[in-house]
């Protein structure tokens, strides 16, 4: 039977079950995230930064926060794998991304990420790629080209994807009919249609794979 499944232990700590499953998964990056996997049964393919790596039963995969991948099937077969994703505060992030920068870090740069900064933290706001532009003191077009060239999305892709992010979180606490306009999304069928090309899932059927455990072991 296919299905997927999520753990939720705590706000720091997630587990992702996904099983008989044949969904991939578009470009995209894990702002805030490690993940870590194992595949229990078939092939996936795994294409991070640009590049493809077909892995097996028994073989782990490791995604560092703010790296863009994506996820393949391979062929007609169905794959099962065990994801963790491991939240790490600001600090550790901020961190990881200046050890695979130059140290003359230009200001032109750091306008973008303050502009990503800004997308993370509020996606829900109606922010025109115009304003955006103008924040960073750019043209629109070459903001577009050096915002993706830095993190791998154009700016409206980061935001709708951050915009799905803001509605899981928010689905652990409300019905998916309520979360729609919270998110920043038009309308229902807007948040359903962004949602399932992020996550493979509807907002519904999303809530009802998430489990959430209390305690420790």
């Amino acid at each position: 039977m296919s299905e997927i499944s999520y753990s939720k232990k705590n706000d720091q700590i997630e587990c992702v079950r996904y099983r008989e499953w044949r969904k991939s998964y578009p470009p995209h990056t894990h702002v805030r995230h490690m993940t870590v996997g194992y595949i229990e049964k078939g092939h996936v393919c795994i294409v991070l930064n640009g590049i493809a790596e077909i892995y097996g039963v028994g073989d782990k995969f490791q995604i560092p926060p703010n790296t863009l991948h994506e996820i393949r099937t391979v062929g007609d077969e169905c794959y099962s794998m065990a994801v963790l994703c491991i939240a790490l505060d600001a600090d550790e992030v901020a961190k990881e991304n200046a050890d695979g920068e130059a140290k003359d870090y230009e200001h032109a740069v750091a306008r973008l990420d303050e502009l990503r900064k800004s997308i993370l933290e509020n996606p829900e706001n109606i922010y025109l790629i115009e304003q955006m532009a103008h924040d960073a003191c750019i043209s629109p077009f070459h903001m577009i080209r050096e915002f993706k060239k830095a993190f791998g999305l154009t700016p409206h892709q980061f935001q709708m994807q951050c915009k799905v992010r803001k509605a899981q979180k928010l689905l652990a606490e409300k019905p998916a009919s309520e979360v729609t306009f919270d998110a920043g999304f038009y309308d229902q069928s807007h948040m359903d249609r962004c949602f399932k090309k992020v996550v493979g899932l509807s907002p519904k059927e999303y809530k009802r794979a998430v489990k959430t455990t209390t305690g420790s072991n």
